[in-house]
């Protein structure tokens, strides 16, 4: 099993400043983290989500974290494929130039990107993406193997061309797919691509997931295949605050998972923007180990102990509390099929102290406690 960390660059303060220290911080705990044994740092690509997202150049991030690290991996999870966002042309040529540079450690994932705010930036309907995304998808493993290109596509047309560079994975980096349904995650198994299930339901959704993909991997037929090297492999997110303090790892992870959630309930669903400012009173309550949390989730809100499976969205009982309450909660990733845990601690509201002390603390006892089974 993999042990990795992905990142949206989320920030409270959308300043040039806060900008500044966001992606200073994002370094500093990459660097920490090849330290600490990680397998991968995964980035997003969002754009014009603002406070949600800032990672919107993620080839530039890992092309400069690939110059300050010598082995953890490189994973876009995902590229956007609108072609006026970024050309299939322009796509192939980045991934095989970091691929060489990194000496083969870019994983390559691709996807739609997830609200109209962002297509529409580029001039399309979210809605109309699907078809062009397929042909992109298919087209640019091609450019990674064939000395020349040519295509004439419903939506992409490429008179003969070479493409340079090809990567330095023979025949090129392991491709994947963002999964947030049963619809993308039966897509992903039938092509022969990895699953990355970015969501929150926790280790029983990820379970139901993984039939979905599994089954629809072994259904799989040689003409549906994209690329070259099929990869059949599920990564599952896992929110994450791990400090020696296990009651304050959980106020300060359930504090950050509200930000996440409402930020983009506000892109994505029309709520209000979060005002971590107005918590104070009403952020959580610690009860006999059980967590209450009164939130908002787009317009609604929610007074709940997230024992209720309806709110699982919104469960905050991922790996947040000591090493000991991160090891069984990941035991539960894997025992529901996940090959790779995606950690994420970069969440709006989290300092950047809590984030280092958790990469340390998954280093030093998880992936240990994991890797020694």
């Amino acid at each position: 099993m993999k042990f990795s960390l992905i990142y949206e660059a989320q920030t409270v303060d959308a300043s040039r400043l806060g900008d500044r220290r966001v992606f200073d911080e994002i370094v500093e705990q990459v660097e920490l983290a090849e330290q600490m044994g990680f397998d991968v740092v995964w980035c997003v690509e969002h754009t014009s989500l603002t406070n949600y997202a800032h990672m919107s150049a993620p080839e530039t991030f890992l092309a400069f974290i690939a110059g300050r690290t010598k082995r953890i991996e490189l994973g876009h999870g995902v590229v956007c494929l609108p072609p006026a966002m970024n050309h299939p042309i322009k796509v192939a040529e980045r991934i095989a130039t970091l691929d060489l540079l990194s000496k083969g450690r870019v994983h390559f994932g691709v996807g739609k990107g997830g609200s109209q705010q962002e297509a529409g930036a580029f001039g399309y309907d979210l809605n109309e993406l699907h078809p062009m995304i397929d042909e992109s998808m298919y087209l640019i493993p091609k450019m990674f193997v064939q000395d020349e290109i040519e295509h004439h596509g419903d939506f992409i047309k490429i008179p003969k061309r070479p493409i340079h560079p090809k990567p330095y994975q023979d025949p090129h980096p392991r491709m994947y797919m963002a999964c947030t349904n049963t619809d993308t995650l039966t897509r992903a198994g039938q092509r022969g691509m990895g699953a990355l299930v970015l969501g929150f339901g926790g280790p029983d959704e990820v379970a139901k997931k993984n039939k979905v993909y599994r089954d629809a991997w072994e259904s799989r037929k040689p003409e549906q295949q994209v690329g070259y090297r099929p990869t059949q492999h599920l990564a599952a997110l896992c929110p994450a605050i791990v400090l020696d303090d296990g009651m304050r790892a959980r106020q300060i992870g359930i504090r950050g998972q509200r930000y996440f959630m409402e930020s983009l309930a506000y892109w994505y669903a029309g709520g209000e923007r979060p005002d971590p400012a107005a918590w104070q009173d009403d952020l959580t309550q610690a009860t006999t180990g059980e967590m209450v949390i009164k939130s908002r989730f787009a317009s609604e809100e929610v007074v709940a102990d997230f024992s209720d499976p309806a709110l699982a969205m919104m469960n905050p009982n991922h790996a947040y509390g000591t090493v000991e309450d991160c090891i069984g909660y990941v035991q539960r990733l894997q025992e529901a099929g996940a090959d790779e845990i995606l950690f994420i601690c970069q969440m709006g509201t989290v300092p950047q102290w809590a984030q280092l002390e958790t990469i340390s603390n998954i280093g030093k006892y998880v992936i240990p406690h994991f890797r020694g089974k």
